[in-house]
């Protein structure tokens, strides 16, 4: 059966995450409504990650299986058409080899997580930004964040409901940048915990705000406990920013 990978950008807002559930609409659900609106089939889409409610999306890698052959081109534009009353986009639509798997083919992950750094309140990027009105000192959460880079037991960052059996994670990647009025936080890894980069992105804020050290984010990590590390940041700033694969 013929297999398709899909690019897609979403706004989280009003959705319950990328996975079905039974509490509301999810972002697989509209694509694969979507697909089944045009081809009559039922299918699964995998996705690279399974974002929650309220975060977004700007890569999201996806695979489904379409049995009825069409171009790619086809699918993408149809797709699009009937996702459209949703905030989903279509970015591509590509078909790849039978065994290509969006989520364990990945070889990594890529967030960024947005924080609007200045008194007044957004208006167009409300709901799409974490608002912070007190200054954050950038430098002392590059000087923490580097605490956490490498391979740790993260267990102090990640959710109560994680399901992993092991919070044993490499992180790749943790830098903080200023731009303009905004502070961007880019980190990447093979996998992640569940809220482990929300969690992550809280803890540096503690840092930014001057109310840690860059020694107690390292005190945290090694205390394994979540109670240790600092609050969680708001789901509406964090991104799945693009998914890795091997060179074709």
């Amino acid at each position: 059966m013929p297999r398709y990978r899909l690019v897609l950008e979403y706004d989280g807002a009003g959705f319950v995450g990328w996975q079905r559930q039974t509490n509301g609409l999810a972002v697989q659900q509209v694509i694969e409504e979507g697909i089944h609106a045009f081809t009559g089939e039922t299918v699964t889409a995998i996705a690279a990650g399974r974002t929650d409610s309220g975060v977004h999306a700007l890569a999201m890698t996806v695979h489904a299986d379409i049995a009825r052959e069409m171009p790619a081109s086809r699918i993408r534009d149809a797709l699009a058409h009937h996702v459209r009353p949703h905030p989903v986009t279509v970015l591509s639509v590509e078909a790849v080899r039978d065994g290509f798997s969006a989520r364990f083919d990945c070889v990594k992950r890529h967030y960024l997580y947005r924080i609007l750094n200045r008194a007044a309140v957004p208006a167009l990027d409300r709901g799409r930004v974490w608002h912070l009105s007190q200054p954050l000192d950038v430098a002392a959460m590059n000087a923490a964040a580097a605490h956490l880079l490498g391979h740790h037991d993260f267990e102090s960052f990640r959710s109560a409901h994680c399901q992993a059996e092991t919070a044993v994670k490499t992180l790749d990647t943790l830098e903080v940048a200023r731009e303009g009025e905004e502070v961007r936080i880019a980190c990447s890894a093979r996998s992640f915990l569940h809220n482990q980069v929300r969690i992550m992105a809280g803890t540096l804020v503690e840092v930014g705000k001057g109310r840690w050290t860059p020694a107690d984010v390292k005190a945290a990590l090694d205390a394994r406990d979540r109670i240790a590390a600092g609050p969680t940041a708001p789901a509406h700033g964090l991104y799945f920013a693009r998914a890795e694969y091997p060179p074709r």
